[in-house]
Order: structure tokens, then sequence, then C-alpha cells
């Protein structure tokens, strides 16, 4: 038995075994010459480190030929592409390039698979590899950002992958550049968010560049990005729950009470323009005003805005109350503010107001707010995602 001959029968041994995950191959190694034995270990201790529930579909593709078993230490991700392949690709013809003794390069674009894969450790590979970018430029930007240990690696393919399908290839480098300076700082579960808010910074011309105040930028850290994003979150909700027009019953009226003016806080546009002079959180309140659970005004001294007020139901009182009013950044509002502000509400009959209160979820978000938030993006990307669907949906916009 020549040597090639001996080393498929070596792998040959591996697959058969590879369906219990383990690849048994010591009791060849003293039929074999030395360096034979070296290279049978070296494929071993690289088949054991693909994840166990693919270990069989590798050692299968191994044994047919020791070409192929040699991906396992030349280009692990080729291998895996090759054995685990992406829906609506067929290896069969990059199966045969290898065979053949075509180059890594010549079979890496047969499978369409990028060539800075290569450098990803089998523990990389926990599910069929996606398209993804390519080309001398991306080489050297992502050579610079690889994963550095092998236990975050598949961690680190996932990032780059979903960040680059939701949003783009800056993106994504970007934040597989954050995570591998802090990985424990970067949960991937946000980054649809983040993603979402990246592409739509770069879309200047969309409803949802609109609602960002902080733009994404390849320079940020993960911290700021994180907050930025949630912040536009937070704008949308506010703006899908109300929708474009005013709310018509603002339960009072507007009023001058001792030199202060009471102005209602009615549409998307008043709230978000008090929340930044006043440098609060009003555009949380997005959820609890479509469902009538409390109403904002807007306290002024000729003109000038000096505190925000929101009233509702406060516990057992069946009568509206002022459950917050506060000053610029939340600071605490003068007596003589609280005053003008008890006299404003008791200018109404509160026994007469009657709050219909629908139970939380049960008023839909504006259809109309949604479908023009979310269509360049669907339309760009050419498919409507299962986590944003048409329908406007309360359980997708939190699940962001």
């Amino acid at each position: 038995m020549n040597p090639g001959e001996h080393h498929a029968h070596l792998i040959e041994t591996a697959s058969r075994s590879a369906s219990r995950g383990i690849f048994v191959m010591s009791r060849y190694l003293s039929r074999s010459p030395q360096r034979e034995a070296a290279r049978s270990a070296v494929l071993h201790r690289q088949l054991q480190r693909f994840p166990s529930r693919y270990r069989e579909a590798v050692g299968s593709l191994v044994m047919r030929h020791p070409r192929i078993a040699d991906l396992a230490a030349s280009f692990p991700a080729l291998l895996f592409a090759l054995a685990v392949p992406r829906r609506g690709f067929d290896p069969a013809p990059a199966i045969a390039s290898v065979i053949e003794g075509r180059t890594l390069v010549e079979v890496a674009a047969a499978a369409d698979l990028p060539m800075w894969l290569r450098k990803l450790p089998p523990e990389a590979f926990v599910a069929p590899i996606a398209e993804l970018p390519d080309g001398d430029l991306f080489r050297r930007q992502i050579a610079n950002h690889l994963p550095r240990s092998p236990k975050h690696a598949s961690t680190w393919l996932k990032i780059f992958t979903d960040v680059a399908a939701i949003a783009h290839e800056p993106a994504a480098v970007w934040a597989v550049r954050e995570f591998v300076r802090a990985p424990v700082r970067l949960n991937p579960t946000r980054l649809r968010l983040v993603g979402l808010w990246s592409w739509f910074s770069r879309e200047t011309a969309t409803v949802g560049y609109g609602l960002i105040e902080k733009p994404w930028r390849p320079e940020m850290r993960i911290d700021a990005a994180l907050a930025a994003a949630n912040a536009w979150r937070t704008e949308i909700s506010l703006h899908v729950n109300l929708g474009p027009e005013p709310i018509v019953n603002m339960w009072l009226r507007a009023g001058h009470v001792a030199g202060y003016d009471f102005v209602p806080l009615s549409s998307v546009a008043s709230i978000t323009s008090e929340a930044k002079a006043m440098k609060n959180c009003l555009r949380t309140y997005g959820l609890g005003l479509a469902h009538n659970r409390s109403r904002l005004w807007s306290i002024r001294r000729d003109g000038e805005r000096v505190a925000t007020l929101r009233v509702a139901i406060r516990w057992k009182d069946p009568l509206l109350n002022i459950v917050e009013l506060e000053a610029a950044g939340n600071a605490k509002a003068s007596r003589e503010i609280w005053w003008a502000a008890r006299q404003w509400l008791h200018m109404h009959d509160l026994s007469t107001i009657q709050l219909d209160r629908p139970s939380w979820g049960a008023v839909p978000l504006d259809r109309c707010s949604w479908l023009a938030l979310w269509r360049p993006y669907w339309l760009a990307k050419q498919r409507i995602p299962d986590w944003l669907p048409i329908a406007p949906s309360r359980g997708a916009l939190e699940a962001l």
C-alpha cells in the first residue's frame, strides 16, 4: 500500500467513527511511517475541533480523498463549507476541483468562499457559512480584527455574518472590531437594533434617518453606539405609537395661571421638541400615551419652557393627578410652579373626566408610520425579515 492509499485508509476509518464524535486512528499508527503518523495525528486533532454536530458530515467528506483531508489543516472553513453546504449551493464541482489538485484560491472561488476565512479555526463553524464579502481591500481591513481565541471564533463569525446581512460591510467590520476589543461588552442579541440603526444612518433620505439623533460612525465605541441605537428605538416607538395625527382628547384645556402658560404636548413633534429642550425622557411615553395612561404638558413663562408636567391616575384615586412635574434636566420644579400647576388642574371639573383605558397592547401601532419607516429597508434588502414584518407588531418592536 503506497502512502496515499494508506492515508485514505486511515481517513476512512476516521469517518466510520465520526458518528460517535471520535476519530479512532491509534491502532493503525504502528503500521504507519513516522511522517504519516504525524500527519494523521494533526488531522485527528483538527477534526476534533469541529463542532460535534457536524463531525460526521466533515468526516464523511474527508474519507473521500487525501487532498480533501488536507483541508482540515490548510483551510478548515473550505472543508466545512463543502461538508455542510449552505442552502442553494451544490458543493460537487468544488469537491471535484479539490480532488483534481486545483489551488485553494480556485477551489474557494468555486465554492464562493472568501479567502480570508482561511484564518478562522474549526471552532468558528457552528452553522452553514453564509455568503460573505470579500476583496483585497476588505481582506486587509478584516485581517486586523480576527478573533484572538478559538473560544470566541463562533461568536465572532456570527456577529460578522449577522451585521453584514442586516446592515453593511463597514458596520460588520466595526462590530467584530468592538467584539475583539472587549468581548464581554458586546451582547450579540442587541446587534439587530444596532445593525438597523447603522443602516439607516447612511440613508439620509429616509424617515428612519430623520428619527436618528446620533448617526453611526465607524470610530464609535460600542457603548456609545448602543446608547444612540436605543435612543433611536425610543423615537421609533413614540412615532409608531402615536402616528402622524395629534392626540385629540388631552383631557384638560390649555390655560394661563399665575403668569404660566400650560401648553399641550399632543403630537410626536411637540413631544420630541420638549424632550430635547428640557433634556428629559418624554419620548419614552409613547406606549402610555397611546393607551390613555397619561397626558403631557409644557409649562412656559413668557414663551420660555420652565417645566414639564405629566397628568395621570395615581394609585386607586379615580381622579386625575399631577404625577410628574420637573424642570429642565429632571431638576426639581419650584414651589411656585407647583402651586400654579395645582391651580390650573383644579380649574377643571375633574369629576366629569372619564378615561377610557384599554388594556396594554390592545391599541395597534400606526400602520402608515410603520410602513413609511421600514419600506426603504425592505426594498434595499429585497426581503421582509420575519423579525421586521410588514404588519405592525409590538412584539417585533420590543424585540429589537
